[in-house]
């Protein structure tokens, strides 16, 4: 069975379900990791990914996003020059009913009778200027963050934005 298009789970409709003990087989989320890079140094700039408008994001889109914009930022400033969060969690379940094709399938399918749909994965559900992805770096490489940003913005089902936020030394 083919994989659907993330388009249909972006959209924010109804309730989630969140309620993974009471759900038999939801896959575990692809992100491998949430921080990445130095991270015990403090570094004096914030570069955040903000999302535009509100919608569920796939686990398989936030993994890829981290993925192009960490392959970035570690090329151009280096591993200890940064570190990198991702700030939301990917905790609604996304079903799906799966359809019988080929011969035949008229009478192996029952189409919409019961469709509830099985567990396939699992998305974030992000608000209207809520951070997606923060990178804390020195100010030599906001640059190369705000570039880092912007390819991870690529994989994502949103419009976003890039913030730099100057950071009090504390």
């Amino acid at each position: 069975m083919a994989r659907k298009p993330a388009r249909m789970y972006r959209d924010v409709k109804g309730r989630v379900t969140t309620r993974k003990e009471y759900i038999g087989g939801v896959p575990n989320p692809r992100i491998s990791q949430f921080d990445l890079g130095n991270l015990t140094a403090d570094f004096p700039v914030e570069v955040s990914l903000i999302a535009k408008e509100k919608c569920n994001i796939l686990h398989r889109a936030l993994e890829a996003a981290r993925i192009a914009a960490n392959r970035y930022i570690v090329k151009t400033a280096g591993k200890s020059n940064y570190r990198m969060k991702i700030r939301i969690y990917p905790h609604v379940v996304v079903r799906e009913n799966k359809q019988a094709t080929g011969a035949g399938a008229d009478r192996v399918s029952q189409g919409m009778r019961k469709s509830y749909g099985k567990p396939v994965g699992t998305a974030a559900r992000v608000k209207e200027g809520q951070k997606i992805i923060s990178i804390w770096t020195t100010p030599e490489n906001i640059e190369n963050a705000k570039t880092a940003l912007k390819r991870a913005t690529a994989k994502l089902p949103t419009p976003c934005r890039i913030e730099v936020t100057k950071l009090e030394p504390t």
